[in-house]
């Protein structure tokens, strides 16, 4: 069986809906992932922008410590208890929307699902996406994404 990911708000290559931009709704979107690999033991989440001019990118989600009998997380949350949710580029925790610079072209947000070797990542509130990557780096079994894309046209 292959790992996928899948929203109910959004498919693969589309544009993301109003809910997922920060200044018209800024909730997260329903996610839904099957088919995790033997030897899951937890899932992560993370959602992240290539195209910001920033040199790195910009993470706008990063959720890890998901128990391994979750498969989703409903629009606007919350996250299971256990899951701890990292400090994003917009300074705190939690999702936040897409909020490209108006006139900058359109920007990629990738949702990505972790398949987890461990039930708990080294990670707190406080860490950053760099952080929580290179944790996932070190523990992932298998992942699955979905890109939608955004433009402020502003």
């Amino acid at each position: 069986m292959t790992f996928t990911l899948t929203s109910n708000d959004f498919k693969d290559g589309e544009v993301l809906p109003d809910a997922q931009v920060q200044d018209k709704g800024n909730t997260s979107p329903d996610l839904a992932w099957s088919g995790a690999p033997a030897g899951t033991k937890s899932f992560a989440i993370t959602v992240y922008d290539p195209d910001a001019p920033t040199g790195s990118g910009f993470w706008h989600w990063t959720v890890a410590n998901i128990p391994a009998d979750v498969s989703e997380i409903p629009a606007g949350g919350p996250v299971p208890s256990g899951a701890v949710e990292g400090r994003t580029d917009y300074g705190a925790p939690g999702f936040g929307g897409a909020a490209p610079p108006p006139g900058h072209g359109p920007h990629r947000y990738i949702f990505t699902v972790f398949a987890v070797d461990t039930e708990k990542l080294d990670v707190t509130p406080e860490d950053s996406g760099a952080k929580y990557g290179f944790n996932l780096h070190f523990h992932t079994l298998a992942k699955a994404s979905i890109t939608a894309t955004y433009e402020n046209k502003g």
